[in-house]
């Protein structure tokens, strides 16, 4: 991004396309010439969970730590509610069918059917397969090889296209032995985070993390004046992605997050020159030092961040 572009207006306008749900992805300057960093936010990918069994319940709490927007469903009020999914962003008691309608799904969606039994899935997936609505780019279903291969059968049978059916992840998650409720959960998760990676709309060269916390997008697009860290590359075992981003204020108070603790704190105290001499610069935060060790931090490792200055209005 040059320094002719009004950046007030570009991020006035990234809080407004990120509450839409609409990807965008914004070029930094780096220190040399013809440097640069290139950084997609767009909103986690929401993950539509049908059924709220424990294996449901699993996935949703794990999930909800890691970057996915978790709603629920199911037609029973004792198992979809918030008292047995607190980490759901959404919870919707409802049938299937008219829970999926409401959900609207969407081409970037993941989907998991784990119902309690066949025939609720085989509603699940009349609805989720009809050839007027989008396929999501994740549709997994959970039983074992044999039932499920019975129920796509039937399902062509009725005229669903074998195309989509084929498209469906079966058995779901990724083969680790899993037994238990959590274990499946992770087994799900981990295939999750596999196909997301896979998928991943992020610009070839561009940087890691592409979520955003509302918080700091909200300060960023006010009219004050700030300082803006963004992560730009990361060794050994840093505390977070490159595309970790933060803004801090005058009073040096931070909006985001570049990691936490004493490293965020040292990225808060040099934002201070920034603001006096209202030009970006690069640092190097090295995690492995005797500070560090002193403070018994347990990552270690080394990451480069570029500090922005950003004048107010």
């Amino acid at each position: 991004m040059n320094q002719n572009v009004q950046w007030q207006q570009v991020l006035i306008e990234l809080n407004r396309r990120y509450e839409k749900g609409e990807s965008t992805e914004l070029v930094f300057p780096g220190e040399d010439a013809g440097q640069e960093y290139k950084r997609l936010f767009q909103k986690p990918t929401r993950l539509i969970i049908l059924g709220c069994g424990y294996v449901a319940q699993a996935l949703c709490r794990f999930a909800s730590a890691l970057e996915f927007y978790v709603v629920v469903t199911d037609d029973r009020p004792s198992f979809a509610n918030h008292g047995l999914f607190p980490d759901a962003d959404e919870v919707i008691c409802d049938s299937f069918e008219n829970a999926i309608d409401k959900i609207k799904i969407r081409e970037t969606d993941f989907v998991v059917v784990v119902t309690r039994g066949h025939r609720h899935d085989a509603l699940c997936l009349r609805a989720l397969l009809d050839d007027k609505k989008p396929m999501p780019a994740y549709l997994g279903q959970i039983g074992s090889r044999k039932r499920v291969i019975q129920l796509k059968g039937a399902l062509e049978d009725e005229g669903y296209d074998r195309e989509r059916l084929d498209q469906i992840y079966t058995p779901i998650g990724l083969s680790i032995g899993a037994v238990t409720p959590e274990e499946i959960g992770i087994s799900i998760l981990a295939e999750l985070i596999k196909v997301r990676s896979e998928k991943s709309a992020r610009t070839k060269g561009g940087l890691d993390q592409t979520n955003a916390d509302p918080v700091f997008l909200n300060f960023v697009a006010g009219k004050e004046e700030k300082v803006i860290a963004l992560v730009v590359s990361r060794s050994g075992s840093a505390p977070v992605k490159t595309g970790a981003i933060m803004a801090v204020d005058r009073l040096g108070k931070s909006y985001g997050t570049v990691g936490g603790g004493c490293g965020e704190h040292e990225v808060t105290m040099q934002a201070r020159s920034v603001f006096l001499k209202k030009q970006n610069r690069s640092m190097l935060l090295d995690l492995t030092n005797d500070v560090a060790s002193d403070e018994g931090m347990v990552c270690g490792g080394t990451m480069e961040i570029m500090l922005y200055y950003m004048p107010g209005e």
